[in-house]
């Protein structure tokens, strides 16, 4: 296959919240541009880009997709990204590799919080931006509103370039506003047609806002304008493009993804609005760094400069193995060359390479400046990591991805299968990248930590359909600690005779509590010999094991002194074993004459929420026993909350902010300090460790 000029290349994410219908219209696009034969449908899980079982099952797009279409000799490759809130990371990512999106908003809905999320994402890669307000088809669909909305939310004029013949059921077409003519749809099919007399007045209006705004940027035109010249269609063509490349205002355009209408239109403007990589590397330069000596580097789209190439995401194959995405900056990868993963400092070894249709790899021998390909086994290069000739090297600055805000406790449903998880899961976790999977040595459990309860539960989907190996999610326990109020003194006896020689250990024991964080000590005052110096580190280690599970509800026991003042021996039947037994029960003792308490970790929390839901976040706070410390005003409306909350109320926090804010509220934490359990919370947890002892027992 030809490589393309990188002048008639467009590299293009279609952005908007869940269900807006992104993956319709890129399967409406590839079908008029002639790359699929027939059209798919998401409801029958037979799009191009919506391919995995996961996706299919609930009908939205779970991982960032890639496909092209051939228009008019441009070369267009498509990325089909997530507007769910649990996905909206990948949907980041692959914003890095791409150089401008069209943004659909729904002509029912308008824009919604998901939107103003993706669209600080793609501010963050200054990407020129096209509008396209879709389900014009549907019953109480209406224009004129999310543009509005988009004016509001953007603070951007929204200019439209054209406008819908008809709403709902009796929406046809569009009307051409730099044209100036009619497109009727009939069955997929389009034909040019006059305006309809009605909408002459509506569209003439469009027209002299759209001509007003092109005047307005050039001193020239402007001039010609007032003096009641014309501007010439080469003119406002020109205009346009200026005013979209450098976001001066949104091109806006409509039409109906599903029912296939004025998608041809929405493909031209596209090509017109969004910039090629020469352009965009004209309007923001490709830079990076030289690893070797930290200085700047920039590479331009062309064959002549050196290889550089941005892998923007993975995907974990069981049978193909990995398969990197990378979008391809200056110079070309070939196909049975090696390069320099100039991230890792690792050299990779390049097999075939191939342009994506979805799930399908078509073979190529070169992929060239501005493209993006797939190249599969590499095997030290992830998501993030950039290629590069060995002579010639540059990195590129990675996408920092968010931290995980959920995470639950999983475990395998058949015995011996952890290892099995472990592996299945750091695959996994290669082609995603906001996933988290850790061991926790106190607790003994397996924390998986991901965006949301739907993240983790289609990662784990995934894993029992690539690995084999399925699991169950628990939410994880809480950290607790056990500490004493006051000091006690306590005697641990050991004596067992079964024939033979017996046991016997005997010690006294003083605990005191200490201050907080200051964790154990251990002091020796046994006087005259009453216990051996040999027995002594085997009540200290009787000691340490019980404090490790703990007296009163099986967490560690920390911030204590203990003495050891008194006790006694046998010269035959004591040992070590029996000392350590009878440490073991003098600190038991002791612990329950110590008024013992329950510590809870208190965790660090910064909410960030827009102005209008404030009121609600900081009494949802409250109500989770947390305490607020203060509110700090934030760019773009928004108030960053600080406060101190328990971690068991945080466990399930994603999803109620998530609630109380449409998806617009962000959070972090990190642990603070522990604090005393209130007693009837203690007592719960208590009775709760205590049946379970019961259940374990009669299971025995």
């Amino acid at each position: 296959m030809a490589n393309f000029d990188v002048e008639k290349i467009r590299n293009i994410a279609v952005i908007a919240h869940g269900g807006a219908g992104k993956t319709s219209l890129i399967e409406a696009m590839l079908f008029d541009s002639g790359s699929i034969d027939r059209l798919g449908r998401v409801d029958d899980g037979t799009t191009t880009t919506d391919y995995e079982p996961e996706e299919i099952t609930r009908k939205i797009t779970i991982s960032s997709s890639v496909a092209f279409c051939d228009w008019n000799n441009y070369r267009i490759n498509l990325v089909d990204t997530p507007g769910f809130i649990n996905f909206l990371e990948d949907t980041r990512g692959c914003l890095r590799g791409v150089d401008g999106a069209i943004v659909i908003v729904s002509a029912l809905s308008g824009v919604k919080a998901e939107t103003q999320k993706i669209w600080k994402y793609a501010s963050e890669f200054e990407l020129p931006r096209l509008i396209f307000v879709n389900k014009m088809d549907k019953e109480n669909a209406n224009f004129s509103r999310p543009l509005g909305e988009l004016e509001k939310a953007f603070g951007k004029e929204a200019l439209p370039l054209q406008i819908p013949i008809g709403a709902g059921e009796s929406f046809r077409g569009i009307v051409d506003l730099i044209k100036m003519k009619a497109v009727l749809f009939d069955d997929g099919k389009a034909a040019e047609a006059e305006i309809p007399p009605d909408m002459l007045p509506e569209v003439e209006e469009y027209r002299k806002k759209l001509i007003e705004k092109i005047a307005e940027s050039d001193d020239v035109l402007l001039e010609k304008y007032l003096e009641g010249g014309a501007l010439t269609d080469e003119e406002i063509i020109k205009g346009i493009k200026e005013g979209a490349l450098t976001k001066r205002f949104l091109p806006v355009t409509c039409g109906s993804a599903l029912k296939n209408i004025a998608i041809p239109q929405l493909l031209d403007v596209a090509v017109l609005c969004l910039p090629s990589p020469a352009e965009m590397a004209r309007i923001s330069p490709v830079k990076g760094k030289n690893p070797k000596n930290g200085q700047d580097v920039e590479r331009k789209p062309s064959q002549t400069d050196p290889l550089s190439a941005y892998v923007f995401k993975t995907i974990a194959d069981p049978f193909a193995g990995r398969l990197s995405i990378f979008r391809v900056y200056s110079g070309s990868l070939k196909a049975d060359s090696n390069v320099l993963n100039t991230t890792t400092g690792a050299k990779e070894r390049i097999g075939q390479v191939f342009y994506l249709m979805g799930k399908k790899q078509i073979s190529a021998q070169t992929i060239g400046p501005g493209e993006i390909g797939v190249v599969a086994k590499l095997k030290e290069t992830f998501t993030g990591d950039t290629l590069s000739e060995e002579a010639h090297q540059i990195i590129f600055e990675k996408v920092k991805f968010a931290d995980p805000i959920i995470s639950y406790a999983i475990a395998p449903k058949s015995k011996g299968d952890e290892d099995k998880v472990g592996t299945g899961l750091h695959r996994i976790l290669e082609e995603d990248p906001t996933l988290r999977f850790q061991r926790d040595e106190e607790t003994k459990e397996m924390l998986l930590s991901g965006m949301g309860q739907v993240h983790l539960e289609v990662s784990l989907e995934r894993l029992k359909r690539k690995f084999g190996v399925e699991v169950v999610m628990q939410t994880p326990k809480v950290p607790y600690r056990e500490t004493i109020k006051v000091s006690a003194r306590a005697q641990g006896k050991y004596k067992k005779q079964s024939g033979g020689r017996g046991q016997y250990g005997d010690c006294s024991l003083e605990i005191e509590p200490l201050q907080r964080g200051a964790g154990y000590e251990f002091l020796d005052k046994i006087v005259g010999g009453v216990i051996p110096q040999q027995y002594r580190p085997a009540v200290e280690k009787g000691i340490i094991e019980t404090m490790r599970e703990g007296v009163i509800a099986g967490n560690p026991l920390v911030d204590i002194r203990v003495k050891l003042y008194d006790g006694s021996y046998h010269s035959v039947d004591s040992s070590e074993m029996a000392f350590k037994i009878a440490g073991s029960m003098a600190l038991r003792k002791a612990v329950q004459e110590a008024k013992p308490v329950l510590l809870e970790p208190i965790m660090k929390v910064e909410v960030v929420t827009p102005d209008d839901t404030l009121g609600t976040v900081i009494g949802d706070l409250n109500s989770r026993r947390g305490r607020v410390q203060g509110v700090e005003p934030q760019a773009g409306g928004n108030q960053k909350v600080n406060a101190q909350v328990p971690m068991s109320e945080m466990l399930t926090y994603a999803n109620q902010l998530t609630s109380l804010t449409s998806g617009r509220g962000l959070y972090s934490m990190e642990f603070s300090h522990y604090e005393d359990l209130p007693s009837h919370l203690t007592q719960k947890i208590i009775a709760e460790r205590e049946a379970q002892q019961k259940e374990k027992a009669e299971e025995k």
